[in-house]
């Protein structure tokens, strides 16, 4: 194997946002994770919403943006139809 190419192999930490730390080894020396067997429904066996970087409220911002629009646009295309 060549020596240049490949990435160091150096001790890393892996966080959760619950706050589990866990040490391994990895091309990076740390990584940032969103949920982990810790945390996860499947082995807690309780429910948890994630919502991450608050993609719910933005989607529900979209949608009424969209929906005002689209009451903009019926009611300027009722307007054109009168005249």
């Amino acid at each position: 194997m060549k020596e240049t190419i490949h990435p160091k192999y150096v001790d890393a930490e892996i966080r959760c946002a619950c706050g589990n730390v866990i040490k391994t080894r990895s091309t990076r020396p740390s990584v940032l994770i969103g949920i982990c067997n810790v945390c996860h429904p499947f082995y807690t066996g309780q429910q948890k919403f994630v919502d991450t970087a608050g993609r719910v409220d933005k989607f529900q911002q979209r949608m009424v943006k969209t929906q005002a629009a689209q009451a903009a646009q019926a009611a300027s295309a009722a307007k054109k139809k009168k005249k």
